[in-house]
């Protein structure tokens, strides 16, 4: 079974290999690619009251080079960590975040080690014209002391097991100046985004799909240069949306090397439908979360 996204692998092998994580920007002006591949999406909230995607990818890589590639927050150490020693596709940080990088157990691939991985393209300007292409950043990470991901990270509904919670047909979610919404397709089985009032759609014109999305309400404290950090190590309130419903509970985690727990307000499991998570880290403030009925 592949941990990250709790499906069948063809092989231990397989299900083992490292992780790449590319930081995408979330910008209407440059799109982002790879996201409907990925098998895990973090939404974070950076300075300029944006937020920026840490894309994981483990069980597929994308065909399409990933971007744009922006730059990476100390909030990254403590939020990747326990996808163990995970390939951090990045544009760098100043000096106080790169530090942080090369101190941790991330495997820094900012341009600097990318070799061929790595890219600027002609459709876009700078900052926004670095890609990636993911199934070279692996192979180089491999090379540069990457681990493998020995954990589940989200527990999983069994195959045929009924979906549980309450009937809800998505959630609004506000990330600082991006409004975000979730809609479930009961066609398609999967979550649709829009942004700001607009389907959002990667670069290719897809819409930007999920079969799991969970919102970890989440304290953000001062950082450096302006950007907020995120507190991934603590505990809070989380919604979990999948197959059309919702179900309340607490997010939990005592340190940055475990997974998530995500516990319902019964005390159980909160389980997921094996496939792609979307998980955002709103502020954990009143009024930016909205369940919609179904």
């Amino acid at each position: 079974m592949y941990p990250l996204t709790g499906l069948p692998a063809p092989d231990a092998l397989t299900a083992l290999r490292p992780v790449v994580v590319a930081k995408v920007g979330n910008y209407d002006n440059a799109p982002p690619t790879g996201l409907n591949v990925a098998d895990i999406v973090f939404e974070e909230l950076i300075n300029d009251n944006v937020s920026r995607f840490a894309v994981v990818f483990h069980s597929q890589f994308p065909d399409e080079a990933v971007g744009p590639i922006r730059s990476g927050r100390l909030q990254d150490v403590n939020l990747l960590g326990s996808l163990n020693q995970p390939i951090l596709a990045w544009s760098g940080g100043n000096g106080t975040v790169t530090r942080a990088i090369d101190d941790s157990d991330l495997v820094n691939l900012s341009p600097q080690y990318c070799r061929n991985s790595c890219f600027r393209v002609d459709f876009a300007k700078v900052p926004y014209n670095l890609y990636y292409d993911i199934e070279k950043a692996y192979d180089v990470g491999t090379t540069m002391g990457a681990g493998n991901p020995n954990q589940v990270q989200f527990q999983f509904r069994e195959p045929g097991d009924a979906v549980s919670g309450d009937p809800s047909s998505g959630v609004k979610v506000a990330m600082d100046s991006y409004d975000t919404e979730w809609t479930w397709n009961p066609d398609t089985g999967l979550y649709e985004r829009s942004q700001n009032g607009r389907p959002h759609d990667e670069r290719n014109g897809d819409l930007i799909t999920t079969d799991n999305v969970v919102v970890m309400a989440m304290a953000y404290f001062p950082g450096i240069s302006g950007s907020p950090d995120a507190q991934s190590v603590g505990y809070g309130e989380v919604w979990v949306f999948s197959g059309g419903t919702v179900v309340h509970g607490v997010w939990s985690r005592a340190d940055r090397t475990e997974p998530f727990t995500l516990t319902a307000d019964d005390g159980t499991p909160i389980l997921l439908t094996p496939g792609r998570t979307f998980v955002q880290l709103p502020r954990d403030e009143p009024g930016l979360i909205e369940v919609k009925p179904a």
